[in-house]
């Protein structure tokens, strides 16, 4: 059956005000002479249409990490990196998006796991007089973006559930510039402050919560740089449990009377899909003909990625859980490679004491497209390969690399319940950040945040920013 086409709506007026009218060019002049327009010029610069009619929050949300400046860290198309909705894939399916929309709880989530810092707020959370203050600071500065979660029928606009940056306010006039991504059906629009707080104040079916407002800012500090806590597979939530709830049952034992009984019983209970927790962060860009070596940038960050790897080899807790992986010295990293790789096999590989950056093949719609792997490569100092396996395979990273990340990524309080104190004081000091380089320690209080929300959601949508390990 053949559906009717639309072109468009008619923006309701009143209640909203376009943005392009003659009143809503007034609107702006007098918000921008009051100083609550600044956050705008960065928002429309990088403004976008959601590509799909449930994509508005991966839209608002694209747009807001593109304004702030945010590096994703991975590429988009061809060399570039870039936010994109088809990016924002990892607290939600795209499939599920598509088909049935996102909530509130989820979008904060993408923020969090795309490195942006937020502050969420549900409607019964705060007050109009905090959300207009809220807006008036966001609007006034370049620094921190505003998103709304909203109900479309406050305005009288059809639809439902909605979500759009907030481009500016007008102080004197009370009303806050909506920048709808759904450009295909209302443009740009001007609204009254205390209506679009009556579109937020309203309940989500999907979740029985309130909508409300998030903040979005860049963090003071980059995000990790070789290793990321990923929530794309279903096995975080198992994880999260082994981490926060499993692991500190387990110390209870008894029996638990030195360290490498404690690891071994740690690394035994680990779940099957324990490697899809922490992530490592490998940047794939399209082969330019003629073109192979690294620019400056590219080898800025391949330097600091190899300078995190080295650190984490060099700790006592890598050398410890090495040594109970490999008690015979075998080389537990090096293995043969196969010419059955597949593209995510070959992107977890790296040469011992090899070139900066692999090649590699994928092919996709039936086109082979070269791209180069931009992978660190591990210290001869330190190496865990011997010399005579040096030419061989080593797969990144390596198990060892992550169960010692994994180790230090818990919060403190998880070693309180070890019963023997001695174990417990020589532990503590195996998984102490305190005397962690910096880059490391940077590292690794990054992912605890990032593991610490998550653990904390728990698949529920009433999540809020950590506190600072």
């Amino acid at each position: 059956m053949e559906v009717a086409s639309l072109y468009r709506r008619v923006l309701p007026s009143p209640p909203a005000v376009e943005f392009a009218s003659a009143e809503g060019k007034r609107l702006f002049a007098e918000a921008l002479q009051g100083g609550t327009m600044e956050g705008f010029f960065n928002l429309i610069s990088y403004f976008q249409t959601q590509s799909e009619p449930a994509f508005c929050g991966l839209a608002s949300l694209s747009v807001v990490l593109n304004a702030l400046a945010i590096d994703p860290g991975r590429p988009w198309k061809g060399p570039w990196r870039w936010f994109d909705e088809s990016m924002l894939d990892c607290c939600e399916p795209l499939h599920k998006v598509k088909s049935e929309g996102i909530t509130f709880g989820k979008v904060v989530c993408l923020a969090h796991c795309a490195g942006a810092r937020v502050q969420s707020f549900r409607a019964d959370q705060t007050t109009i007089h905090d959300f207009r203050a809220h807006l008036t600071r966001c609007a006034s500065s370049q620094d921190c973006h505003l998103i709304s979660s909203y109900h479309r029928s406050p305005f009288k606009q059809t639809g439902t559930g909605h979500f759009s940056p907030i481009g500016g306010y007008h102080a004197e006039k009370d009303m806050a510039l909506i920048l709808d991504v759904a450009r295909f059906k209302y443009p740009p629009h001007w609204v009254p402050l205390t209506l679009l707080w009556d579109a937020m104040n309203t309940t989500d079916e999907a979740t029985g919560l309130l909508r409300g407002f998030m903040l979005v800012s860049r963090r003071s500090s980059a995000p990790s740089l070789l290793y990321t806590v990923s929530c794309g597979h279903g096995s975080w939530k198992s994880m999260a449990k082994y981490c926060v709830e499993d692991v500190p049952n387990l110390l209870k034992d008894e029996s638990l009377d030195n360290v490498t009984t404690l690891l071994s019983r740690l690394v035994e209970s680990l779940p099957a899909n324990a490697g899809d927790l922490i992530k490592c962060v490998i940047e794939v860009r399209r082969k330019e003909e003629g073109e192979s070596s690294l620019s400056k940038e590219e080898k800025e960050r391949l330097f600091l990625k190899e300078k995190v790897l080295q650190q984490i080899r060099d700790t006592d807790l890598f050398r410890v859980v090495h040594e109970l992986q490999y008690p015979k010295g075998l080389c537990g990293s090096c293995s043969s490679s196969s010419d059955e790789d597949s593209l995510a096999e070959i992107a977890a590989t790296v040469c011992c004491q090899g070139a900066a950056f692999l090649s590699g093949t994928v092919v996709s719609k039936g086109n082979e497209q070269g791209v180069d792997l931009l992978l660190p490569t591990s210290s001869s100092k330190t190496s865990s390969c011997n010399s005579n396996l040096r030419s061989k395979i080593v797969k990144y990273p390596s198990s060892t690399d992550v169960l010692t990340v994994l180790l230090l990524v818990l919060q403190p309080n998880t070693w309180l319940g070890i019963k023997d104190e001695n174990v417990k004081a020589e532990f503590q000091s195996l998984v102490s950040t305190d005397n962690l380089p910096d880059l490391l320690k940077q590292e690794i209080l990054h992912l605890r945040r990032q593991l610490h929300y998550l653990a904390g959601c728990k698949g529920q949508e009433a999540c809020q920013e950590p506190p600072s390990p």
